[in-house]
């Protein structure tokens, strides 16, 4: 029996090994005392071409070690028995406390929570002070949408329960209803987790000895050919989102971004650039420029300052759409604001980025100076624009060995937006870069290398995590929507080769399954500085529903994808 989360993981593993089977190691959260919280995941377990039923083995929330040594018995009847392997995708999340099973306080997590009640939880995304296990499991098993949950508990006598269960696979088991006691079972078959839908489950109260028994009992009745378990509410849910095609996505998300300027901010100009964006896509050019110029008139008028006590780059790059509107409208004061703007980035000392920069060379004005810069050479051919930002990314010096970037020189942890800054800075300086220009190979070549260390820490969802290389740590949007939109921009415009459409395509799917039909968005980080601690990263919030941030930057993406698309 295992006594330790450790012994816990290498008994599962031995089972992997032994059984061959062809798991994926993930994580679903990360606990107050940085312990990752391990998750095996099926590979059908995020795609749409398997018609196996999903079903996820949850054991440990209760940090016991004889729930510990149930949930290995039962997984170990499952990956014996191949008839089932072949009908039954199964992914296994085997202790949800793993500080609890260390500790052997009971249920307690040893931060003051007790990750079997509390659902569903409110607040605290993921930061809760002691309880991050039930807003980690929440999130991750509405969006991993399994057919079913199957919980395995120690106990004195067999018992079954379940919640929203099909009746002939409740009677076949004698299993009796979940109580509402605001445990995790009863609260997934509640409303909408996450806004998706219901999501049935089966607790196995178990004796030691009887699990592999009883466990085949369950997986003989959902894997018979006779079985008529049909796709979860929220498999069907997300199934519905993934068909969407990037621009019936744009269409949404223009309807709740894009409409606001105040303070001028990336976080608001972006938006406004993906509105403009979209009209051109489907011939309403004139109608958004129309907007976006009511929008911008009383700051182009000098009726408002345009940056007031907010002056740097982020205000800068949120004039991003001045270009656009200067094509579109063909009104001089875009094109004079946006070079005027540019200009604030000469003089900078040997050494140093431009002036507006950190001099600590952070990521996020890889992409504020890529933004602007790359415009002001598109509309003079006064290459010294584009000079100075090619230099500042060959400079920095924050791209390590294995292809990430760090937060910025003094902070060595791998953000996941900060890497979405730095892809999104590249990608805009690239787009502008002549063919000839002798810095393109060079930024090229860290762009690509930077791609491919992203690839290798995306997570079985297609998502990136908050911090990219600390599993467990919360999945996270606007990373998503950065990386693919720098991705298929360059598959657009040609510098990525066709090999990196796969790729393209899996940050979509990851980003669509996280964009609701009314454009909400779920789990953007918030604003962030860059800060020498670790916890720092792991704590900041993730907004859920309208967020500027995150928004701008899925629909920045959702416009880029369709452009790719129709091949514009």
């Amino acid at each position: 029996m295992p006594t330790s989360y450790d012994q816990l993981l290498e008994l599962i593993d031995s089972i992997r090994v032994r059984t061959s089977l062809p798991w994926a190691d993930d994580a679903c959260g990360i606990t107050r005392q940085d312990t990752p919280i391990a998750a095996l995941v099926h590979p059908d377990t995020y795609s749409d071409e398997s018609d196996r039923h999903r079903v996820l083995l949850l054991g440990g929330l209760r940090g016991s070690s004889d729930d510990a040594d149930a949930v290995a018995s039962a997984l170990e009847s499952y990956a014996t028995n191949r008839k089932l392997r072949n009908r039954i995708a199964l992914s296994v999340i085997p202790c949800a406390n793993p500080e609890g099973l260390d500790s052997s306080e009971g249920p307690g997590n040893g931060s003051g929570g007790n990750p079997t009640g509390g659902y569903p939880p409110e607040g605290g995304y993921f930061n809760h002070e002691t309880d991050p296990e039930a807003r980690y499991l929440w999130r991750y098993i509405g969006f991993m949408a399994p057919d079913f949950v199957l919980e395995v508990r120690a106990s004195d006598n067999v018992k079954w329960e379940y919640s929203n269960a099909p009746s002939p696979m409740s009677e076949a088991l004698d299993a009796t209803q979940v109580s509402d006691d605001g445990g995790l079972l009863s609260a997934l078959d509640s409303g909408c987790p996450n806004d998706l839908g219901r999501i049935p489950g089966l607790r196995l109260n178990v004796p030691p000895g009887e699990t592999a028994e009883q466990a085949a009992r369950f997986w003989e009745i959902l894997g018979g050919e006779s079985s008529d378990v049909s796709k979860s509410e929220a498999r069907n849910a997300l199934d519905s989102r993934r068909i969407r095609v990037p621009g019936d996505v744009a269409e949404k998300l223009v309807e709740h971004y894009g409409d606001t300027l105040d303070p001028v901010i990336y976080t608001q100009g972006v938006s406004i650039s993906g509105r403009l964006r979209y009209g051109a896509l489907n011939d309403a050019q004139d109608e958004y420029a129309n907007g976006a110029a009511s929008l911008v008139e009383p700051y182009l008028s000098g009726d408002r300052p345009w940056f007031g006590d907010s002056d740097g780059g982020a205000n800068y790059a949120g004039i991003v759409w001045c270009d656009e509107m200067y094509y579109a409208t063909g009104d001089s004061r875009y094109r004079d604001l946006l070079l005027s703007i540019a200009d604030r980035f000469r003089g900078n000392d040997i050494g140093l980025p431009p002036p507006p920069c950190d001099p600590d060379y952070r990521t996020e004005d890889m992409f504020f100076a890529g933004a602007i810069l790359g415009r002001a050479y598109a509309l003079t051919g006064d290459i010294s624009y584009l000079d100075i930002q090619t230099a500042f990314l060959l400079q920095a010096d924050i791209q390590v060995e294995s292809g990430l970037f760090k937060h910025c020189r003094s902070v060595p942890y791998h953000w996941g937006r900060g890497n979405g800054f730095a892809a999104l800075g590249y990608a805009e300086t690239l787009t502008y870069l002549p063919e000839d220009h002798p810095d393109r190979d060079g930024l090229i070549g860290a762009h690509k290398r930077h791609l491919d260390a992203l690839k290798d820490h995306q997570k079985p969802s297609g998502m990136f995590s908050q911090l990219l290389d600390l599993p467990g740590t919360y999945q996270e949007l606007t990373a998503v929507c950065m990386v693919g939109y720098s991705v298929a921009r360059g598959l657009r415009l040609g510098w990525l080769e066709d090999s990196y459409q796969a790729f393209a395509d899996s940050l979509w799917n990851a980003a669509s399954e996280h964009i609701g039909p009314d454009g909400e968005v779920v789990d953007g980080c918030t604003g962030t500085g860059a800060v020498n601690d670790r916890r720092f990263y792991i704590d900041r919030a993730a907004e859920y529903g309208r967020d500027d941030r995150t928004g701008n930057l899925a629909l920045w993406f959702a416009v880029e994808m369709e452009r790719l698309n129709r091949g514009i």
